[in-house]
């Protein structure tokens, strides 16, 4: 089924990375200019007042909503097939979908090539994590799996180095083995990783902190572990 998206690099990233564009709602503000490429496409185009898309979508659309092909996750066996370094984040105990898409966008900046979650009590790919997302979540892969501890162990078997992030670690992230596959493991600001997922990984590394909080949003924890493996690659 059909699936509303909103917002002007989310809806033109949504086209141009090849999904289906069923049907495009513009704010009389929006210029002639924007709408080229979705003409191209032969893609619906209805011109409306910006109340009457206040109605449709609550957050802010930026005059922009559209109906696209729905977002299928990827499974976990298609992307170990792909070649070239892996690159993982997996997330545990999230449920805000502001997070997922600013880590989605995160994934993107720094060459993850999936953003694991669980099917249950997590957040899924919603409209506002495709707009948080900015597109980034028509670049990303997005697999949803059963059980996170079962697919560490998968990865594992791939030869895929799994790293937790928890405030106790004893090592710092810069621990981290840059010249191996891996899997980044985030849990939520909250509650951190569960017990099990914990103690399935390689091993756990901290963001080292100077002030009184320590912690972190899990986007923000992502952007920091992510740039820091980017830097140390080189």
């Amino acid at each position: 089924m059909p699936t509303q998206i909103y917002g002007k690099n989310p809806v033109i990233e949504a086209l141009n990375a090849g999904r289906k564009v069923h049907k495009l709602m513009v704010s009389d503000t929006i210029k002639d200019a924007f709408l080229v490429p979705f003409q191209n496409e032969g893609v619906s185009i209805n011109r409306m007042p910006k109340r009457a898309m206040d109605a449709l979508v609550t957050e802010n659309h930026q005059g922009v909503i559209a109906m696209v092909d729905d977002y299928a996750t990827v499974s976990l066996e298609a992307t170990l097939k792909k070649p070239g370094r892996k690159r993982y984040i997996m997330l545990d105990n999230i449920e805000d979908p502001h997070n997922l898409g600013a880590v989605l966008r995160n994934a993107d900046a720094f060459g993850v090539c999936a953003v694991i979650i669980p099917k249950h009590r997590s957040v899924s790919v919603t409209p506002t994590v495709v707009k948080v997302s900015a597109g980034a979540v028509e670049h990303v892969d997005v697999v949803t799996v059963t059980n996170l501890t079962n697919t560490i162990e998968t990865l594992k078997k791939h030869n895929v180095w799994v790293v937790g992030t928890a405030a106790e670690a004893e090592q710092d992230l810069r621990a981290i083995r840059t010249d191996t596959d891996l899997c980044i493991v985030f849990g939520s600001e909250k509650k951190g990783l569960g017990s099990r997922v914990k103690s399935a990984c390689d091993y756990l590394v901290r963001i080292p902190m100077q002030g009184a909080i320590n912690s972190l949003n899990v986007s923000v924890s992502s952007g920091i572990v992510l740039y820091s493996i980017q830097h140390e690659s080189r």
